[in-house]
């Protein structure tokens, strides 16, 4: 895609626009990738560590590409990783399935996106006594 001046997802293109429904603020961290991984030459690894996170859900697109390069770093640096299962895709069914295939219960877990949120609920038990 360099070679032929490809630019579909770069900074300042269609492609890397934020969608409209998207509940953004501009306060929110916001982190340009500059490749496949979120991580490569990016600062999302410190902001994770500042902010204490250990485990991401990944949404997006391209499941054997960015999806799969985001997981396997995050897994690489001791961060637990989701999956959500509806907000990923991929103009390749067959290259996202033999991802999902390689991920899912290796470096991923693959969840349905209302066990994400069920997740994410604070316990009504409230903390424990």
């Amino acid at each position: 895609m360099r070679d032929n001046d490809i630019k579909i997802a770069i900074e300042g293109t269609r492609g890397a626009q934020l969608h409209a429904d998207l509940d953004w603020n501009p306060n929110d961290v916001t982190i340009i990738k500059k490749r496949y991984s979120a991580f490569f030459k990016t600062e999302l690894e410190d902001l994770l560590e500042e902010f204490g996170v250990g485990e991401l859900v990944l949404c997006g697109i391209n499941t054997h590409a960015c999806i799969r390069m985001a997981a396997i770093g995050a897994y690489q640096r001791d961060l637990r990783v989701v999956l959500a299962e509806e907000c990923i895709d991929s103009y390749n069914e067959e290259h996202a399935r033999v991802s999902l295939d390689y991920m899912n219960g290796k470096i991923a877990k693959v969840a349905v996106v209302a066990e994400v949120i069920e997740a994410l609920r604070p316990s009504a038990a409230g903390p424990a006594q």
